[in-house]
Formats: C-alpha cells, structure tokens, sequence
C-alpha cells in the first residue's frame, strides 16, 4: 500500500507551545515542532476517520531563533488580555509521515480502499492542503509543498547530536486508542544529524491521564461525507 509521503514545510513563525508554560496566558514555543504539531499539518494536507497519520521524522532546515512578541489572545467572557508570547521565527522543515488504517473504527472498513486516499493526499499537497495550515496556533500560518526527504541542506547536518530533554509529544485520543480517555505522552527528544526522529505514539516512555472522553461517532453515508462529494465542494 502506497501510504508514505514527504513535503517542504515553513512560515514566518511558529508556536509549539511547552503545557508548563500555558499558565497564565503567557506561552513559550518549543525549540522543535512537536508530534502532535506535525500532525496537525498532516491532518490539514488530507484527513478522514478511516486513516491515523504517524510522523516519521523531520529534518530542521533553518537556523533555530526566537522573537517575543505582545499579544491580545480573547479571553473567554468577552475581550482581550495582555500576554507575551515567545515564537520561533522564520522556520523551515522537510517532513517524512504515512498513514496507517484506523482499526479502531471498523464501521468505516469499506472505507479502506488502497490507493484512493494516497492519491487525494498526493493532489491536496500539490495544492498546499485541503485546509489551512498553521504551525502549533493559528497565530503562524504556514506552507507546504512537495519534496524528497533529505534533499536540501539543513543548519545542523554537520553536528552530530543535540538534546533537548523531555518534551511534549501528542495526545492520545479515543479515536485511535480505542479507550475512552485522553492522554498526554512526552518522549526525550534529541536532534540528530538535524534530523528528528519520532517514535510511535504508543512508545513514548511516559504517559499521564487527563480526563475522560468519548471518541465520536462516524459512519458511510451518515456524517461521514464522501471524499468525492469533499472533492466536488472545493
């Protein structure tokens, strides 16, 4: 099954937010895009139920910098507030991921139809997404484009291997664990070669509950929309 693709991605800023620094409105970016940042890129290229997006890895182009900046986030009884943000600024990626089917919704097994969706995935990166893509926030919009992984050069290709300690990695949500919670995972992240290299989700070495939740309901022909009914819309 041809399921694997790789692509340019870049833009002004970026905010892959750290959760211990969220308190209080203040929010400071990662150095690195998280997992789950990744994946939201991948789920604005192309996305349906029937399919789980895995990051392979991600290759860091540019150099790393910072720029902080005032805002006015909405608060949520009307309004604005004052907050710094620390962003990442002008960044750059190549990025490796496939899809794997979702054997948690086997309500959408007809659904499973090798090489469809690898050819919309390929038609909706060409056109940068079906969706609008941002990096960690809407705040950073962001650009893709297809390309070969490892075929243009980074900041870091000569420096053997950088740390990062731990840091966030992704949620793991009902919808593809099949349990009715939701979780946070993190991983120890270390940079080699430039190249980030991302373990599954479900390798992660540490995991916290969060709370309940129930995954939703889908189905062909119910709200479950056909990808050539998606198609015809555009």
């Amino acid at each position: 099954m041809k399921n694997s693709i790789s692509f340019r991605l870049w833009g002004r800023h970026a905010l892959f937010t750290d959760p211990v620094t969220r308190i209080g409105g203040e929010k400071c970016s990662y150095h690195l895009p998280t997992y789950e940042a990744i994946k939201g890129v991948l789920k604005s290229i192309y996305w349906k139920p029937t399919l789980i997006w895995y990051v392979d890895k991600v290759k860091v182009l540019k150099p790393l910098r910072t720029q902080t900046k005032g805002t006015k986030p909405l608060i949520w009884n009307g309004g604005n507030t004052l907050a710094i943000y620390t962003f990442l600024r002008d960044v750059e990626y190549q990025v490796q991921a496939h899809f794997e089917w979702n054997e948690h919704r086997p309500e959408l097994a007809k659904d499973r139809i090798d090489g469809k969706h690898y050819s919309i995935v390929q038609r909706m990166l060409e056109r940068g997404g079906r969706q609008d893509v941002f990096l960690g926030t809407r705040d950073c919009q962001a650009y893709v484009e297809p390309c070969e992984f490892g075929s243009i050069e980074g900041s870091y290709d000569e420096i053997d291997e950088l740390a990062f300690g731990l840091m966030f990695h992704s949620f793991a949500y009902p919808d593809e664990t099949g349990i009715d919670e939701l979780h946070s995972r993190f991983w120890h992240a270390t940079m080699k070669k430039g190249i980030l290299e991302f373990p599954r989700p479900e390798n992660c070495p540490v995991s916290r509950f969060v709370r309940p939740m129930r995954r939703k309901p889908f189905g062909i022909g119910s709200n479950l929309l056909a990808v050539e009914d998606e198609e015809n819309r555009r």
